[in-house]
């Protein structure tokens, strides 16, 4: 099994912390974000893992050296997907490391600054069995109830039919009829009363290879979310949800929080 980890944000939201490291490298209980990334993944079952690096590359590169010198994880296997010419965003930094990905099987994406106590063996092998049992399914990705101003809409069986903004009624999708709705203030009320669910994605989804064959064409730089909303009337973008504790550790206030966590997790 194979796993992408995404280390190549610049971290805005973490300065001053990331003035002078990514947020990558950022520690909590002692550890990176991106060890504590690592680790889950490899206690999980992927022992092959892709990481992608930009921001202060070079330095995620020889902490992840160093940090493979320090343990002892024979199993273990890393390798670099290399963007210092270009940041291409989630979904041209996935089809960026196609080569390093692409074995026929799906694969696991996961956000570097999301820390939870979710199984991702059993995750990433639920998601397996709904392609298996439908071709058409295209990714399947982690939600959950937690408050979000910007969610994604799926609909009774859980296929993902849209994303909106709360703040500012912007409404994405491919369909004409939620479409419509874009820049309404009462579009959440409308999208609810039709049966659609509103989550907040988890920073974690698993992705069938086909996605590459698809991804033909597309710039160099584009946002998965787009990508999955263009896709979604013709493949289907399945959400999962989860009842797991979810942390975004992109956000400062959260950074204390997730180290309260962790400390009944280590």
């Amino acid at each position: 099994m194979k796993a992408l980890i995404f280390a190549a944000g610049l971290g805005t939201r973490l300065k001053p912390l990331t003035d002078n490291k990514p947020k990558a490298l950022v520690e909590i209980c002692g550890m990176s974000l991106l060890e504590l990334a690592i680790l889950r993944l490899y206690s999980y079952g992927f022992p092959e893992i892709v990481i992608n690096v930009h921001h202060f590359g070079e330095m995620v590169e020889k902490a992840v050296r160093d940090f493979l010198e320090r343990e002892e994880h024979p199993a273990l296997k890393i390798s670099f997907s290399e963007e210092f010419d270009l940041l291409r965003d989630t979904g041209g930094g996935i089809r960026h490391a196609e080569s390093l990905l692409s074995d026929g099987e799906p694969f696991l994406v996961h956000n570097v600054d999301i820390v939870s106590d979710m199984a991702l063996d059993e995750f990433y092998g639920e998601c397996c069995s709904k392609m298996k049992e439908d071709e058409s399914v295209l990714a399947c990705t982690l939600v959950s109830g937690r408050y979000s101003n910007r969610r994604l809409l799926f609909d009774s069986d859980m296929r993902l039919k849209g994303w909106e903004n709360l703040d500012t009624h912007q409404v994405k999708s491919p369909f004409e009829d939620i479409a419509a709705l874009d820049g309404h203030e009462d579009a959440h009320a409308v999208l609810e009363g039709r049966g659609l669910k509103p989550f907040a994605f988890g920073g974690v989804h698993v992705i069938s290879p086909k996605i590459f064959e698809l991804m033909k064409g597309c710039p160099e730089r584009f946002p998965i979310v787009d990508f999955y909303l263009e896709k979604a009337a013709s493949y289907k973008i399945i959400g999962v949800k989860t009842e797991s504790t979810l942390i975004d550790v992109g956000k400062p206030e959260n950074l204390n929080l997730a180290e309260e966590f962790l400390e009944t997790q280590l």
